[in-house]
């Protein structure tokens, strides 16, 4: 999964789970923010990628990240979202604990960790 996927899908788990508007990430594996926004009512997702000037969202589980054409799923389970980037043809599990999103990509068998900003 593309690290520019990763983060979007964060932010919009974070909102989805909690119901919070999110304004931006700390991404710690690349010790960055990012310009990062998402938020969520009912099934109708939105979202924005400041750092690409891309949006991102629709309808829960469909969403669509309109810069690179691509659909990802996010299914809520509790406090944790699970989905598949069609882009990538990855599936990854994310958890929220407090204002932390921890993120497996099981294309690079990697755990990350993104510190969320709200409104």
């Amino acid at each position: 999964m593309l690290p520019h996927i990763r983060a979007i899908v964060a932010a919009s788990a974070y909102a989805v789970i909690t119901g919070r508007k999110v304004a931006g990430l700390y991404d710690h594996a690349a010790d960055r923010h990012l310009r990062v926004a998402a938020e969520c009512r009912g099934d109708w997702l939105q979202a924005r990628d400041g750092e690409r000037s891309v949006d991102f969202g629709g309808t829960l589980p469909d969403l669509y990240d309109q810069g690179d054409k691509a659909f990802v799923s996010l299914e809520r389970d509790g406090a944790a979202v699970r989905g598949y980037d069609r882009g990538s043809a990855t599936f990854y599990d994310a958890r929220v604990a407090g204002d932390v999103v921890q993120f497996y990509d099981h294309g690079t068998n990697g755990w990350f960790a993104f510190t969320v900003q709200v409104v």
